[in-house]
Protein backbone atom coordinates (compact mmCIF):
# COMPACT_ATOMS: atom_id res chain seq x y z
CA UNK A 1 0.00 0.00 0.00
CA UNK A 2 1.16 3.54 -0.76
CA UNK A 3 0.51 6.26 1.84
CA UNK A 4 0.94 9.98 1.31
CA UNK A 5 1.47 11.92 4.55
CA UNK A 6 0.53 15.61 4.60
CA UNK A 7 2.10 17.74 7.32
CA UNK A 8 4.54 20.60 7.81
CA UNK A 9 7.88 19.09 8.75
CA UNK A 10 10.10 20.85 11.26
CA UNK A 11 13.36 19.24 12.37
CA UNK A 12 12.77 20.35 15.97
CA UNK A 13 9.02 20.07 16.47
CA UNK A 14 5.76 18.27 15.79
CA UNK A 15 5.73 14.82 14.20
CA UNK A 16 8.94 14.77 12.19
CA UNK A 17 10.46 11.96 14.27
CA UNK A 18 7.32 9.84 14.04
CA UNK A 19 6.89 10.38 10.31
CA UNK A 20 10.47 9.31 9.57
CA UNK A 21 9.83 6.11 11.54
CA UNK A 22 6.75 5.30 9.45
CA UNK A 23 8.85 5.73 6.31
CA UNK A 24 11.50 3.37 7.69
CA UNK A 25 9.06 0.76 8.98
CA UNK A 26 6.89 0.75 5.87
CA UNK A 27 9.58 -0.42 3.49
CA UNK A 28 10.34 -3.86 5.00
CA UNK A 29 6.59 -4.39 5.48
CA UNK A 30 6.12 -3.92 1.73
CA UNK A 31 4.53 -0.46 1.89
CA UNK A 32 5.56 2.96 0.66
CA UNK A 33 5.27 6.19 2.63
CA UNK A 34 6.01 9.63 1.20
CA UNK A 35 5.40 13.21 2.29
CA UNK A 36 3.33 15.53 0.13
CA UNK A 37 5.41 18.31 -1.36
CA UNK A 38 8.24 19.13 -3.70
CA UNK A 39 11.50 17.32 -3.07
CA UNK A 40 13.19 19.25 -0.29
CA UNK A 41 16.86 19.81 0.47
CA UNK A 42 16.28 19.64 4.24
CA UNK A 43 18.25 16.43 4.72
CA UNK A 44 15.28 14.54 6.19
CA UNK A 45 15.24 10.81 5.32
CA UNK A 46 11.81 10.94 3.70
CA UNK A 47 10.74 10.89 0.04
CA UNK A 48 8.48 13.67 -1.24
CA UNK A 49 5.84 13.54 -3.94
CA UNK A 50 3.19 15.73 -5.56
CA UNK A 51 1.72 12.83 -7.55
CA UNK A 52 -1.41 12.39 -5.42
CA UNK A 53 -3.04 9.85 -7.72
CA UNK A 54 -0.07 7.50 -7.37
CA UNK A 55 -1.02 6.82 -3.73
CA UNK A 56 -3.77 4.76 -2.14
CA UNK A 57 -4.49 7.00 0.86
CA UNK A 58 -3.78 10.56 1.98
CA UNK A 59 -3.04 10.92 5.70
CA UNK A 60 -3.24 14.48 7.08
CA UNK A 61 -1.21 14.86 10.28
CA UNK A 62 -2.50 18.04 11.87
CA UNK A 63 -1.10 20.12 14.73
CA UNK A 64 -1.86 23.59 13.41
CA UNK A 65 -3.55 25.23 10.44
CA UNK A 66 -0.22 25.39 8.63
CA UNK A 67 -0.21 21.58 8.35
CA UNK A 68 -2.85 21.94 5.63
CA UNK A 69 -1.14 22.97 2.37
CA UNK A 70 -1.91 26.30 0.79
CA UNK A 71 -3.74 26.57 -2.52
CA UNK A 72 -3.35 25.28 -5.15
CA UNK A 73 -1.77 22.28 -3.39
CA UNK A 74 -4.75 21.64 -1.12
CA UNK A 75 -7.06 21.65 -4.13
CA UNK A 76 -4.69 19.20 -5.83
CA UNK A 77 -5.03 16.85 -2.86
CA UNK A 78 -8.80 17.17 -2.63
CA UNK A 79 -9.27 16.67 -6.36
CA UNK A 80 -6.73 13.87 -6.66
CA UNK A 81 -7.77 11.72 -3.68
CA UNK A 82 -11.41 10.72 -3.01
CA UNK A 83 -12.72 11.72 0.40
CA UNK A 84 -13.17 8.11 1.51
CA UNK A 85 -9.42 7.63 1.04
CA UNK A 86 -8.44 10.69 3.08
CA UNK A 87 -7.88 10.50 6.85
CA UNK A 88 -6.93 13.10 9.46
CA UNK A 89 -4.79 12.44 12.53
CA UNK A 90 -5.67 15.27 14.90
CA UNK A 91 -2.61 15.49 17.14
CA UNK A 92 -3.72 18.39 19.37
CA UNK A 93 -7.45 17.86 19.91
CA UNK A 94 -8.61 20.53 17.44
CA UNK A 95 -11.64 18.42 16.51
CA UNK A 96 -13.47 19.07 19.79
CA UNK A 97 -15.56 21.81 21.31
CA UNK A 98 -13.43 24.66 22.65
CA UNK A 99 -11.53 23.50 25.74
CA UNK A 100 -9.47 25.58 28.19
CA UNK A 101 -7.37 23.93 30.90
CA UNK A 102 -5.27 26.37 32.94
CA UNK A 103 -3.76 28.58 30.21
CA UNK A 104 -3.92 25.78 27.64
CA UNK A 105 -6.49 25.55 24.85
CA UNK A 106 -7.33 23.78 21.63
CA UNK A 107 -8.76 26.85 19.85
CA UNK A 108 -7.61 30.44 20.02
CA UNK A 109 -8.72 32.75 17.26
CA UNK A 110 -6.16 35.49 17.90
CA UNK A 111 -3.30 33.01 17.53
CA UNK A 112 -4.24 31.10 14.38
CA UNK A 113 -7.24 33.07 13.11
CA UNK A 114 -9.67 30.14 13.20
CA UNK A 115 -12.69 29.73 15.46
CA UNK A 116 -13.71 26.39 16.93
CA UNK A 117 -16.51 25.73 14.46
CA UNK A 118 -14.08 26.30 11.56
CA UNK A 119 -11.88 23.47 12.79
CA UNK A 120 -14.86 21.12 13.02
CA UNK A 121 -16.27 21.98 9.61
CA UNK A 122 -12.83 22.03 8.02
CA UNK A 123 -11.99 18.55 9.28
CA UNK A 124 -15.36 17.19 8.15
CA UNK A 125 -14.88 18.69 4.70
CA UNK A 126 -11.54 16.96 4.27
CA UNK A 127 -12.30 13.50 5.67
CA UNK A 128 -14.90 11.21 7.18
CA UNK A 129 -12.22 9.45 9.23
CA UNK A 130 -10.74 11.51 12.04
CA UNK A 131 -8.28 9.94 14.46
CA UNK A 132 -6.75 11.29 17.66
CA UNK A 133 -3.70 9.91 19.56
CA UNK A 134 -5.71 9.07 22.67
CA UNK A 135 -7.37 5.91 23.91
CA UNK A 136 -10.47 7.86 24.95
CA UNK A 137 -11.68 10.43 22.39
CA UNK A 138 -14.40 12.78 23.61
CA UNK A 139 -16.36 12.71 20.35
CA UNK A 140 -18.15 9.60 19.16
CA UNK A 141 -17.09 10.24 15.55
CA UNK A 142 -13.36 10.13 16.43
CA UNK A 143 -11.40 6.89 16.38
CA UNK A 144 -8.54 6.27 18.83
CA UNK A 145 -5.15 5.84 17.21
CA UNK A 146 -2.02 6.58 19.23
CA UNK A 147 0.07 7.35 16.08
CA UNK A 148 3.36 7.76 17.98
CA UNK A 149 5.17 4.59 19.01
CA UNK A 150 8.27 2.92 20.41
CA UNK A 151 11.40 2.00 18.45
CA UNK A 152 13.61 -0.55 20.28
CA UNK A 153 16.33 -0.03 17.67
CA UNK A 154 16.68 3.57 18.88
CA UNK A 155 17.62 2.55 22.46
CA UNK A 156 20.94 4.20 23.22
CA UNK A 157 22.20 1.46 25.58
CA UNK A 158 20.21 -1.79 25.63
CA UNK A 159 21.27 -3.09 29.04
CA UNK A 160 20.89 -6.80 29.73
CA UNK A 161 20.03 -6.42 33.42
CA UNK A 162 18.97 -3.79 35.97
CA UNK A 163 22.27 -4.23 37.84
CA UNK A 164 24.31 -3.57 34.71
CA UNK A 165 22.24 -0.46 33.99
CA UNK A 166 22.40 0.80 37.57
CA UNK A 167 26.17 0.33 37.74
CA UNK A 168 26.75 2.20 34.47
CA UNK A 169 24.34 4.95 35.50
CA UNK A 170 25.83 5.36 38.99
CA UNK A 171 29.43 5.39 37.77
CA UNK A 172 28.89 7.77 34.88
CA UNK A 173 31.22 10.75 35.10
CA UNK A 174 30.10 14.36 35.03
CA UNK A 175 31.55 14.54 31.51
CA UNK A 176 29.26 11.72 30.39
CA UNK A 177 26.26 12.97 32.37
CA UNK A 178 26.76 16.67 33.05
CA UNK A 179 23.12 17.17 34.11
CA UNK A 180 20.92 15.79 36.82
CA UNK A 181 17.79 16.64 34.83
CA UNK A 182 17.33 17.03 31.09
CA UNK A 183 14.00 18.04 29.62
CA UNK A 184 13.73 18.20 25.82
CA UNK A 185 10.67 20.04 24.60
CA UNK A 186 9.70 23.49 23.40
CA UNK A 187 8.29 26.06 25.80
CA UNK A 188 4.59 25.81 25.05
CA UNK A 189 2.03 25.15 27.82
CA UNK A 190 4.47 23.35 30.14
CA UNK A 191 5.74 25.97 32.56
CA UNK A 192 2.93 25.33 35.08
CA UNK A 193 4.36 21.82 35.54
CA UNK A 194 8.07 22.38 35.03
CA UNK A 195 8.41 25.31 37.46
CA UNK A 196 7.07 23.43 40.53
CA UNK A 197 9.11 20.37 39.52
CA UNK A 198 12.33 22.39 39.47
CA UNK A 199 11.49 24.10 42.76
CA UNK A 200 10.71 20.76 44.39
CA UNK A 201 14.10 19.27 43.54
CA UNK A 202 16.11 22.35 44.55
CA UNK A 203 17.28 20.69 47.83
CA UNK A 204 18.96 17.98 45.72
CA UNK A 205 20.87 20.40 43.49
CA UNK A 206 24.33 19.67 44.89
CA UNK A 207 24.00 15.89 44.63
CA UNK A 208 21.91 15.86 41.49
CA UNK A 209 23.74 18.35 39.32
CA UNK A 210 22.24 21.11 37.17
CA UNK A 211 19.05 20.88 35.14
CA UNK A 212 18.86 21.69 31.43
CA UNK A 213 15.78 22.73 29.44
CA UNK A 214 16.20 22.20 25.70
CA UNK A 215 13.83 23.85 23.25
CA UNK A 216 12.47 27.14 22.02
CA UNK A 217 11.99 30.11 24.32
CA UNK A 218 12.96 28.77 27.75
CA UNK A 219 15.29 31.71 28.41
CA UNK A 220 12.61 34.38 28.04
CA UNK A 221 8.99 34.85 27.05
CA UNK A 222 8.85 35.46 23.27
CA UNK A 223 7.66 38.79 21.87
CA UNK A 224 4.76 37.21 19.95
CA UNK A 225 3.34 35.72 23.18
CA UNK A 226 3.56 39.11 24.88
CA UNK A 227 1.91 40.78 21.88
CA UNK A 228 -1.05 38.36 21.94
CA UNK A 229 -1.28 38.19 25.73
CA UNK A 230 -0.70 34.43 25.76
CA UNK A 231 0.37 32.72 28.97
CA UNK A 232 1.38 29.48 27.27
CA UNK A 233 5.04 30.50 26.93
CA UNK A 234 5.63 31.58 30.53
CA UNK A 235 9.08 31.38 32.02
CA UNK A 236 10.97 32.98 34.90
CA UNK A 237 14.61 33.83 34.11
CA UNK A 238 15.26 34.85 37.73
CA UNK A 239 14.00 31.49 39.01
CA UNK A 240 16.06 29.59 36.44
CA UNK A 241 19.16 31.57 37.40
CA UNK A 242 18.57 30.94 41.11
CA UNK A 243 18.16 27.21 40.54
CA UNK A 244 21.14 27.04 38.20
CA UNK A 245 19.04 25.77 35.29
CA UNK A 246 20.70 25.89 31.88
CA UNK A 247 18.66 26.55 28.76
CA UNK A 248 19.49 25.52 25.24
CA UNK A 249 17.81 26.21 21.91
CA UNK A 250 15.84 23.49 20.13
CA UNK A 251 17.81 20.55 18.74
CA UNK A 252 17.04 18.36 15.70
CA UNK A 253 14.77 15.36 16.22
CA UNK A 254 17.60 12.86 15.63
CA UNK A 255 19.67 14.29 18.51
CA UNK A 256 16.96 14.06 21.18
CA UNK A 257 17.72 10.57 22.49
CA UNK A 258 21.45 11.22 22.81
CA UNK A 259 20.96 14.59 24.52
CA UNK A 260 18.36 13.24 26.96
CA UNK A 261 20.93 10.64 27.98
CA UNK A 262 23.24 13.39 29.23
CA UNK A 263 21.00 13.69 32.27
CA UNK A 264 20.51 11.18 35.06
CA UNK A 265 16.78 11.78 34.90
CA UNK A 266 14.44 12.81 32.13
CA UNK A 267 10.94 13.92 33.23
CA UNK A 268 8.01 13.33 30.90
CA UNK A 269 5.37 16.05 30.99
CA UNK A 270 2.21 16.40 28.92
CA UNK A 271 0.70 19.84 28.57
CA UNK A 272 -2.57 20.40 30.52
CA UNK A 273 -4.82 20.03 27.46
CA UNK A 274 -3.14 16.74 26.59
CA UNK A 275 -3.59 15.46 30.13
CA UNK A 276 -7.29 16.31 29.90
CA UNK A 277 -7.72 14.54 26.55
CA UNK A 278 -5.27 11.69 27.23
CA UNK A 279 -3.22 12.62 24.16
CA UNK A 280 0.22 11.06 23.74
CA UNK A 281 3.23 12.57 21.97
CA UNK A 282 6.45 11.31 20.45
CA UNK A 283 8.20 12.05 23.75
CA UNK A 284 5.76 9.73 25.58
CA UNK A 285 7.70 6.85 24.06
CA UNK A 286 11.01 8.36 22.97
CA UNK A 287 12.27 9.13 26.48
CA UNK A 288 12.52 5.39 27.16
CA UNK A 289 15.11 5.10 24.39
CA UNK A 290 17.58 7.40 26.17
CA UNK A 291 20.25 6.30 28.63
CA UNK A 292 18.43 7.90 31.54
CA UNK A 293 15.72 7.17 34.08
CA UNK A 294 12.42 8.62 32.88
CA UNK A 295 10.34 10.32 35.56
CA UNK A 296 6.67 9.99 34.71
CA UNK A 297 4.94 13.24 35.65
CA UNK A 298 1.70 11.96 34.17
CA UNK A 299 -1.74 10.85 35.26
CA UNK A 300 -1.95 7.42 36.87
CA UNK A 301 -4.50 6.01 34.44
CA UNK A 302 -2.40 7.00 31.40
CA UNK A 303 0.71 5.44 32.95
CA UNK A 304 -1.14 2.18 33.51
CA UNK A 305 -2.69 2.11 30.02
CA UNK A 306 0.42 3.06 28.04
CA UNK A 307 3.39 1.84 30.05
CA UNK A 308 1.89 -1.01 32.06
CA UNK A 309 2.05 -1.76 35.81
CA UNK A 310 5.84 -2.17 35.92
CA UNK A 311 6.28 1.56 35.25
CA UNK A 312 4.63 2.63 38.52
CA UNK A 313 7.90 3.17 40.46
CA UNK A 314 8.90 5.77 37.85
CA UNK A 315 5.93 7.97 38.80
CA UNK A 316 6.58 10.02 41.94
CA UNK A 317 3.63 9.89 44.30
CA UNK A 318 3.81 12.99 46.45
CA UNK A 319 7.26 14.45 47.03
CA UNK A 320 9.32 14.39 43.83
CA UNK A 321 12.57 15.12 45.66
CA UNK A 322 12.07 12.14 47.97
CA UNK A 323 11.53 9.83 45.01
CA UNK A 324 14.59 11.10 43.11
CA UNK A 325 16.69 10.74 46.24
CA UNK A 326 15.55 7.13 46.57
CA UNK A 327 16.36 6.54 42.91
CA UNK A 328 19.89 7.78 43.48
CA UNK A 329 20.33 5.58 46.57
CA UNK A 330 18.99 2.41 44.96
CA UNK A 331 18.88 2.77 41.17
CA UNK A 332 18.68 -0.96 40.37
CA UNK A 333 15.00 -1.18 41.36
CA UNK A 334 14.15 1.74 39.11
CA UNK A 335 16.22 0.49 36.22
CA UNK A 336 14.31 -2.77 36.58
CA UNK A 337 11.15 -0.71 36.03
CA UNK A 338 12.72 0.98 32.98
CA UNK A 339 13.79 -2.29 31.35
CA UNK A 340 10.45 -3.99 32.00
CA UNK A 341 8.63 -0.98 30.62
CA UNK A 342 10.78 -1.12 27.50
CA UNK A 343 9.69 -4.75 27.07
CA UNK A 344 6.05 -3.71 27.49
CA UNK A 345 6.44 -0.97 24.89
CA UNK A 346 8.06 -3.43 22.47
CA UNK A 347 5.12 -5.83 22.88
CA UNK A 348 2.32 -3.30 22.66
CA UNK A 349 3.55 -0.07 21.05
CA UNK A 350 6.10 -0.81 18.35
CA UNK A 351 6.05 1.14 15.09
CA UNK A 352 5.37 -2.11 13.22
CA UNK A 353 2.22 -2.63 15.29
CA UNK A 354 1.20 0.99 14.88
CA UNK A 355 1.65 0.79 11.11
CA UNK A 356 -0.61 -2.28 10.96
CA UNK A 357 -3.19 -0.51 13.12
CA UNK A 358 -3.24 2.40 10.71
CA UNK A 359 -3.63 0.08 7.72
CA UNK A 360 -6.58 -1.65 9.41
CA UNK A 361 -8.28 1.70 9.98
CA UNK A 362 -7.69 2.79 6.40
CA UNK A 363 -9.04 -0.47 4.97
CA UNK A 364 -12.15 -0.30 7.15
Amino acid sequence: MKLLFISKLDRSARAVSTITKYVQVGRPLGHEVAVFGEQASDGLPVPYSLDVKAFDFAVFIVYAASDFPDLPYLAQLIDGMPKERRVIIDCTGRYNDTIRIEHDFNHLEKLDGHQGWEWTEGFQAVSDKILQPTLHPLRSDVRPFLFHAWDPAAVARPYSSPNEAAEAWSNATRDAKPYGIVYVGNNWQRWSQIAPFLEAIEPLAERLGPACLVGWDWDQRPAWAIEHGLRGCDTDPDLLKRLGVETSWAIPYNEVVEFAGRGRFCPIFHRPLFNHLGLVTNRTFEAFCADTIPVLMLQDDLIEEIYGPDARPLAPSGDVAVRLEDMMRGPAMYWDAVLKTREHLARHHSYEQRFQELLAILKS
